[in-house]
């Protein structure tokens, strides 16, 4: 697996062999495509998890949204085997606390629970604290039982507050290795 070219991923996370040919590197202009294509590797529950609400494809507004990234303030990384977006993760810094920012992940249902995620945000955590940030937060929907657990392994003492159905988590970078 290779990284964006300063980020070496096997520094920031346990990557399993099956993960060797992909690269992760910035989402960019080029990438709606295969992001619309992604939608058809994430099932229903995938995506209720992480966009909070019953859709039956990635939403176009979030697509626009990256659109507009300034990779600064607003970050994504895409991971890529071939042509093919496997798994995305982004940072959104916070406008009033700029040392903070809202972290968001997204597998697609084959790529799960293979290291993916935890490459995906050790490379984003690592670009992130360069970037002056030093802690993500992260909103996890109760039934996201492979959320929480990566949260609770990464940050063992991460404690969450409830807002209804999702937890709250404030994660400090770096990612503890």
């Amino acid at each position: 697996m290779s990284c964006v070219k300063q980020l070496d991923v096997r520094t920031v996370a346990r990557i399993h062999a099956v993960l060797d040919d992909v690269r992760i590197r910035p989402y960019g202009v080029t990438d709606r495509d295969r992001l619309r294509r992604m939608s058809d590797r994430l099932s229903a529950a995938s995506l209720y998890t992480r966009f909070f609400s019953g859709t039956p494809r990635i939403p176009d507004h979030y697509v626009r949204l990256l659109e507009g990234l300034d990779h600064w303030h607003r970050e994504a990384l895409v991971a890529l085997d071939r042509d093919e977006i496997l798994g995305i993760a982004e940072y959104a810094r916070d406008a009033a606390r700029p040392w903070r920012a809202d972290l968001a992940v997204l597998v697609a249902d084959p790529w799960q629970r293979q290291g993916l995620g935890s490459a995906l945000v050790g490379c984003l955590s690592e670009l992130a604290g360069r970037r002056g940030i030093t802690e993500f937060d992260a909103d996890v929907i109760l039934t996201n039982r492979q959320a929480l657990l990566f949260v609770h392994s990464g940050w063992p003492a991460a404690r969450s507050t409830r807002d209804g159905g999702s937890a709250h988590f404030r994660l400090p970078l770096p990612v503890p290795a």
